[in-house]
């Protein structure tokens, strides 16, 4: 009998492929998952607005799916789009963020979950950022005094040497205050302190009515640990950092070979696809 009830994932890099997309078999698994009772939650460190295509392609809206988006400063319920979890950074956070950001070369992002708001259109995964999730694209003179209201999270982007050699002077005075983490080699992102996707699947369990132990989890970054670690069964991608492997119950294929729908056959499904 399977013993998990909600399968918790990961977007790039674990649930889609290098095209950013869901393969066939992957998708057959997840909605065969949900049929048979299992509840779907994609949780990324995308915005809202970046996960809910994805969404609507697994049909997660009629099977109680949610989104824990922002790294987990979010969750929505996709069935009555309810906000479930909201914990933004307050305004004094993110003014001093972006204002301690000015001295590196980087670039930094947010949004207000319709526009993308930079200072330099032309800056680095800008447009990806904003044709990746749907937004409208805004330039602005300078952020720290634009941003006036609560921002989700503040991203940033540069190159991956770069940003291993500064990423301590980056979160260092912020510490005690906020979160920073690396979420991709080339971004690396703050959000409230105490926000991991831990912490935002900890506070709608109950909503799912399901315990910690029901629950397995996919992902492949290091912004996935504490979700790993926290639910019944972690399983890292093949292609995961060392990092995320070493603390995972169970490493499956790559996203590029169907790893979750493996795993799920594997732990999950009561029939084979």
């Amino acid at each position: 009998m399977n013993p998990y009830k909600v399968i918790v994932m990961d977007v790039d890099g674990t649930l889609t492929n290098k095209e950013k997309k869901i393969t066939q078999k992957t998708k057959a698994a997840l909605k065969m998952a949900q049929e048979q009772g299992m509840i779907l939650v994609l949780a990324s460190g995308r915005p809202t607005s970046g996960l809910l295509n994805l969404a609507k392609e697994l049909e997660m809206d009629q099977h109680q799916g949610l989104l824990v988006s922002y790294n987990g400063s979010q969750v929505i319920d996709l069935s009555t789009k309810t906000i479930l979890f909201n914990n933004p950074l307050s305004i004094s956070e993110a003014k001093s963020i972006l204002r301690h950001l000015k001295q590196f070369n980087l670039t930094p992002m947010i949004d207000d979950g319709v526009h993308l708001y930079v200072e330099n259109v032309d800056g680095y995964l800008v447009e990806y950022e904003t044709k990746g999730n749907a937004f409208i694209l805004k330039e602005v003179d300078d952020l720290e005094a634009f941003v006036e209201f609560e921002c989700h999270k503040i991203l940033t982007s540069g190159m991956p040497d770069y940003l291993e050699e500064i990423f301590e002077d980056m979160k260092y005075p912020f510490n005690e205050q906020c979160n920073c983490m690396f979420t991709a080699p080339f971004y690396v992102e703050y959000t409230a302190k105490g926000i991991d996707k831990a912490k935002a699947l900890e506070t709608v369990l109950n909503h799912l009515g399901c315990q910690k132990e029901e629950v397995v989890a996919f992902g492949d970054g290091h912004n996935d640990a504490s979700m790993l670690k926290y639910v019944g069964l972690g399983i890292a991608m093949e292609n995961a950092v060392q990092a995320l492997k070493d603390i995972a119950h169970f490493v499956t294929f790559s996203n590029e070979e169907d790893g979750i729908a493996y795993a799920l056959e594997k732990f999950c499904l009561n029939k084979k696809l």
